[in-house]
């Protein structure tokens, strides 16, 4: 089993920054792929970014530009640096993990989930 837990979330102004990180333990050894997906009340989740072993990273389009992915693979973690923040970004964001595959925007295709932190974006 692995255990996957985020931190870093809170309340910010339009226009600020925030630092999500996240962090796999237990068996952890075989992840493949981290992505950061996110929910707002009333709307299904989705794919914000993701990166794989290799580096190879994925943003969705409204992120790119402003959000920064990126991994320490022995440490088996995973950050998302968020710049100019919007109000329409506010949602709770989740680490996601994937131990087999390429990253992808899928939330279906990632096997462990963390519990997921709050980002609030005030106007």
């Amino acid at each position: 089993q692995v255990q996957v837990a985020e931190s870093g979330g809170g309340l910010v102004q339009a226009g600020g920054s925030l630092r999500l990180s996240c962090a796999a333990s237990g068996r952890a050894g075989n992840i493949y792929a981290m992505g950061w997906f996110r929910q707002a009340p009333g709307k299904e989740r989705e794919f914000v970014a993701a990166i794989g072993w290799s580096g190879s990273i994925y943003y969705e389009d409204s992120v790119r530009g402003r959000f920064t992915v990126s991994r320490d693979n022995a440490k088996n973690t995973v950050s998302l640096q968020m710049n100019s923040l919007k109000p329409e970004d506010t949602a709770v964001y989740y680490c996601a993990c994937r131990t087999f595959g390429n990253p992808s925007r899928r939330p279906n295709e990632y096997d462990y989930w963390g519990q997921g932190t709050q980002v609030t974006v005030s106007s």
